[in-house]
């Protein structure tokens, strides 16, 4: 599968999001990313429909299929080793684009127990863990 900015139609991901992140599927209402940050085992889920800034922007049908889409995110990244705490959040102060974070915690990882956001600079993968990264969440969501 190849990443371009532009997926379905007129949807354009962030510049932001396409930088800090990596593609690993599309869901069917959703693009599934990898946070390209190996501090946490982090997704985010990117409705694939143009101008989305809100949730309350999609329809009921779409909110539902959101919920499938994140509680499917959800359960995988629970599985991951260590993981006790799964955090889910819609922020959108800084990228306004509708984008949800699905992210895994334990009580030793390095921003607990605050939000991950803001709390020191990612840790890229390299290049090799990022593949075998992507190919895992890709086998688990794809």
């Amino acid at each position: 599968m190849t990443e371009t900015a532009t997926v379905d139609c007129d949807f354009q991901l962030d510049a932001r999001l396409l930088a800090d992140s990596v593609f690993v599927a599309d869901g069917p209402l959703s693009q599934i990313r990898l946070m390209n940050d190996s501090r946490f085992p982090w997704l985010v889920l990117v409705p694939r429909l143009p101008g989305l800034t809100e949730l309350p922007e999609l329809s009921d049908a779409q909110q539902l299929q959101l919920l499938v889409e994140l509680n499917r995110a959800g359960r995988a990244i629970r599985q991951e080793p260590h993981v006790h705490k799964v955090n889910i959040g819609a922020l959108g102060n800084i990228v306004p684009q509708l984008h949800i974070h699905v992210v895994g915690r334990h009580r030793d990882d390095a921003a607990w127990p605050g939000p991950v956001w803001g709390s020191g600079a990612a840790e890229r993968f390299t290049p090799d863990m990022l593949a075998e990264r992507v190919a895992h969440w890709r086998s688990r969501l794809g």
